[in-house]
């Protein structure tokens, strides 16, 4: 199952739950992040973060997701917004791409790259528990069996986690 997790600025609530995706889901998953309005680097405390969890780090890109938009990139069977609508953030809408439209949720996340540098550890760390809370109330269902009505409830469910 390929999951295309999308935010605005993809420096830190995209990449912490596209990297939870690729460790944690013992491969049933493939996940990739992309940005509506890309900063261009992946935020320090996002890296640190991940690398003091275990998580790889390298490979971690802040990009557009015009990259998931071209015709060779891999279609995508879920698409999940992280973006904070609670803080006036505009969230990115995915269309229907090469004739595909894939399921899509959000799972709002207050960004934690918009803590003052003192509190990153507190805000990156909460992002980061909430992110593998709904994940793993995902992954707990055989996810890449299921079909699109079954993904988009599994989904919805796991938002409130």
């Amino acid at each position: 199952m390929n999951i295309l997790v999308l935010c605005t600025g993809n420096s830190a609530r995209s990449i912490l739950l596209e990297s939870i995706f690729n460790r944690d889901s013992g491969g049933r998953v493939t996940a990739w992040s992309a940005g509506s309005t890309p900063s261009g680097k992946v935020h320090p405390q996002s890296l640190a973060l991940l690398a003091e969890l275990g998580y790889p780090t390298d490979g971690l890109s802040s990009q557009s997701w015009d990259v998931y938009a071209e015709p060779d990139a891999p279609r995508m069977d879920v698409v999940i917004t992280v973006c904070d609508s609670a803080a006036s953030e505009t969230c990115p809408y995915w269309p229907t791409t090469n004739g595909h439209a894939p399921v899509q949720v959000h799972w709002g996340i207050p960004d934690p790259a918009a803590a003052a540098a003192p509190d990153w550890d507190k805000a990156f760390s909460s992002a980061y528990m909430r992110l593998r809370a709904k994940a793993d109330a995902f992954l707990v269902h055989p996810v890449e069996a299921f079909s699109p009505a079954e993904l988009k409830s599994a989904l919805q469910s796991a938002a409130s986690a």
